[in-house]
């Protein structure tokens, strides 16, 4: 097994890692709505190779034919939902706690990169969530960046893990990868990556820190 004196880079997804999580945001918006819970994660996942959400972050639809073809794939699931309701749910926070961790990961001399399923934006569209200007500096710290929407394939496809790999000059082995989706995380750890499934933030960094050894978070004062 790799150990963290063999780890050379720290690759990081974007929304649910450094941004919360926007099944949060799916979830009170089903509550709002009276739809089944998880109904949106539903809709994204059937067909996920060839649905309107793989197209449009792609760059295959336009957000107005994503708007239609959402639409038509949620009724037939049961609900329509117009897929300019769920472009307006992608917006998270900044996790202050991850940032700091990548930052320590980067003063530690770790090569760093960020791959990201994303959309791009359109006249009339708020800028998406990378293109934040509460974001911008973030993305800024990254030696990579991987967007689906500019190299038109995605995650869990090899491929996007492999250019990242590239970009950093970098072997699979020699990488650890967070995400907060299983599924993306199997291609990455079937290419030899060390792989951690984000679901508290907290509990991702110290798994972080246990692989390379080094401590990632501020000491907390004593009382």
């Amino acid at each position: 097994m790799t150990s963290g004196d063999d780890i050379k880079a720290v690759l990081w997804d974007f929304g649910g890692v450094i941004l919360s999580s926007p099944f949060e945001a799916f979830n009170r918006f089903e509550a709002e709505r009276g739809l089944p819970a998880d109904f949106v994660r539903t809709v994204n996942t059937h067909d996920p190779d060839a649905n309107a959400w793989a197209r449009l972050e792609r760059s295959e639809l336009t957000h107005a034919e994503f708007d239609e073809a959402f639409a038509l794939e949620s009724q037939r699931l049961g609900h329509e939902v117009r897929g300019a309701d769920i472009l307006a749910l992608l917006a998270g926070e900044v996790r202050p706690e991850m940032v700091a961790a990548l930052d320590a990961v980067k003063a530690a001399g770790y090569k760093t990169a960020c791959l990201t399923n994303n959309v791009t934006k359109s006249d009339g569209i708020d800028p998406t969530a990378n293109e934040r200007a509460d974001v911008a500096p973030i993305m800024a710290r990254f030696d990579a960046v991987v967007e689906s929407s500019k190299v038109g394939y995605r995650k869990p496809e090899p491929q996007f893990y492999r250019t990242a790999c590239e970009l950093l000059d970098v072997h699979p082995e020699a990488c650890v990868y967070l995400d907060d989706l299983g599924i993306n995380l199997k291609p990455a750890r079937a290419m030899g990556m060390r792989t951690i499934k984000v679901g508290a933030p907290e509990v991702a960094i110290a798994e972080l820190e246990s692989i390379l050894g080094i401590p990632l978070r501020s000491p907390q004062r004593l009382p």
